[in-house]
């Protein structure tokens, strides 16, 4: 047990502050800006104290541009891509686990290799992809067999392109395959007696214990797609599927000579945040249920 001492308990309590400084103190200074003109940020930097501007710029925000829109747009391929991941996660850790296969291991650790190939590494060719789904299949067919299929899909500037490539997750399948472990063989075995197969077990028996494991890998996953620029800036050129995290770039200046106009940035990024804080605060105590192992 950790001893109670006052110098201990001291250098805790300052070091719990300072997280909570460094963690909550760009907030602070977004909130500060966004309440400025960009006339003060300007001249003096980005301002150390609310001002009385917030509700004009958030106002000039939601006129400038289409920000419902692209709150729909972020909203809608988060939680495509937190559905398709629990989905896929869940179901390749019950086939890791409780089917019994002499390669079951090579293909699970084969998963998680692909964890050193993140998606800024095989940007290039989950783009070739992208734009046309049946360009593998064409270069296939075209080496094996000399054909040419002329049939094209593509998913760029489309919700399918945006939430697709994200939704493979080596992270999730080991995160539930190491829950599944930790579940008792007895209540397969039991299922089994019952006549109850391996969907009825996965059903009926894993899932219902997994809550947790699939509100903190959901929160996480949700969080990450939301706030992702990269993979929404390359797959979209169409404005009207801008995520929300491609419209703050919207107020920034686009010709030479021009300010730059952080009030207005840092009011968008106000808003850019709301969703993920109503997310964290519906999940809280699940996530940290799945984080930390409690309750399960």
């Amino acid at each position: 047990m950790v001893e109670r001492h006052p110098l201990l308990k001291a250098m805790t309590l300052t070091l719990l502050a300072l997280s909570l400084v460094f963690a909550l103190g760009p907030i602070y200074l977004a909130l500060c800006s966004a309440s400025a003109t960009s006339q003060q940020i300007l001249v003096h930097g980005l301002a150390l104290l609310p001002s009385s501007h917030l509700g004009e710029n958030l106002s000039a925000v939601l006129h400038r541009a289409d920000v419902g829109h692209m709150l729909l747009n972020s909203c809608v391929v988060s939680l495509i891509v937190v559905a398709g991941k629990l989905a896929l996660a869940s179901t390749s850790a019950f086939a890791a686990v409780y089917f019994r296969s002499r390669i079951r291991h090579i293909v699970f650790w084969g998963t998680f290799i692909t964890l050193l190939l993140p998606l800024e590494v095989r940007i290039v060719p989950t783009y070739a992809v992208a734009s046309d789904l049946f360009e593998p299949l064409h270069t296939l067919l075209l080496a094996m067999t000399g054909l040419q299929l002329h049939v094209s899909l593509n998913l760029l500037d489309s919700y399918a392109g945006l939430s697709l490539p994200l939704m493979a997750s080596a992270t999730g399948t080991f995160l539930f395959r190491q829950f599944y472990l930790t579940v008792p063989t007895e209540l397969s075995e039991a299922a089994r007696m019952d006549g109850a197969g391996p969907l009825r077990f996965f059903i009926d028996i894993l899932l219902p214990l997994s809550k947790a494991n699939f509100a903190a890998l959901g929160t996480i996953v949700f969080l990450t797609t939301w706030k992702d620029y990269m993979w929404p800036l390359v797959a979209t050129s169409r404005p009207e599927m801008r995520t929300m995290a491609l419209g703050i770039s919207t107020f920034l200046p686009t010709e030479t000579g021009q300010p730059p106009e952080w009030n207005l940035v840092m009011a968008a990024a106000l808003i850019a945040l709301a969703p993920p804080l109503v997310v964290i605060g519906l999940t809280q105590r699940w996530f940290v249920r799945g984080i930390t192992g409690v309750g399960k």
